[in-house]
């Protein structure tokens, strides 16, 4: 059988000033891959900086992870902004990020919307048109064409192959999936897996079977280069570490999809 082999992909710097969310630094000793918050949802320029460095020492991939403009409510609320508008901040976020990557001896390898806007270019053909489009803006200060990482099936994958742009497909080991192979909404009480043996478990079933257990149990297909772990839950990093060890365990290699 061929050798598997899986993108481990986390979203870092997610603070702002004084407050800070994630575990930068312990988290970079675990991921191949960071999808740095680029200002919109959280994140500052000081904290953008330091995760980049991090990040370019161990080797760590970087991807800007794009938002819409929702500070207060960390990008996960639902918002209607024009096309053109939400073009030019993507391609805003990408460039402020790019900026200290080279400072940092690296670069943004890739794109991840997040939040609200992850949820909403799954569907949204419009929407999904304008973040590519925004992708596309900033190829000039990006050496060429950014991959997009973002849900099988989705939208947002759809319109960036249309037009030739690389894509990466995600899966989430810690979210609750439908039988249509979405994510459940984060409203609902269930969304998000906090068992660690179940994430665990999740994550090797992903990687190595091609496979994740829905709502109401019956197994559905989920094609995925990259999993992702979320860094702003507690003990997130430790949680991280022993995916990876499983990982390892089951035969599935650890390594950036760039």
């Amino acid at each position: 059988m061929a050798e598997t082999a899986i993108d481990l992909n986390a979203d870092l710097g997610e603070g702002f000033g004084r407050w800070s969310l994630t575990d930068d630094e312990a988290l970079l000793s675990v991921v191949t891959s960071a999808n740095v918050a680029c200002g919109f949802h959280a994140g500052d320029p000081s904290t953008m900086r330091r995760v980049c460095a991090l990040a370019a020492e161990r080797g760590v991939r970087i991807g800007a992870q794009v938002s819409y403009r929702d500070l207060a409510g960390f990008g996960r609320r639902a918002m209607d902004v024009p096309p053109e508008e939400l073009a030019d901040e993507i391609a805003y976020q990408i460039g402020a990020l790019q900026v200290f990557a080279r400072a940092a001896g690296s670069r943004v390898s890739y794109v991840k919307p997040h939040g609200a806007l992850y949820n909403r270019v799954v569907h949204d053909n419009e929407q999904a048109e304008a973040v590519v489009s925004g992708v596309l803006r900033s190829g000039a200060i990006c050496d060429g064409p950014l991959p997009l990482l973002g849900l099988p099936g989705s939208r947002l994958l759809a319109v960036a192959e249309g037009v030739g742009l690389p894509v990466v497909t995600e899966a989430f080991a810690d979210r609750a999936y439908t039988w249509a192979g979405t994510l459940v909404p984060r409203r609902d009480p269930d969304a998000v897996i906090h068992d660690p043996e179940a994430v665990i478990s999740r994550a090797v079933g992903i990687a190595r079977d091609g496979t994740v257990t829905a709502v109401g149990g019956e197994p559905i297909a989920v094609q995925a280069r990259s999993l992702c772990v979320h860094g702003d839950t507690p003990g997130a990093a430790q949680l991280a570490w022993r995916v990876r060890g499983a990982l390892a365990t089951a035969g599935v290699r650890v390594e950036a999809f760039t």
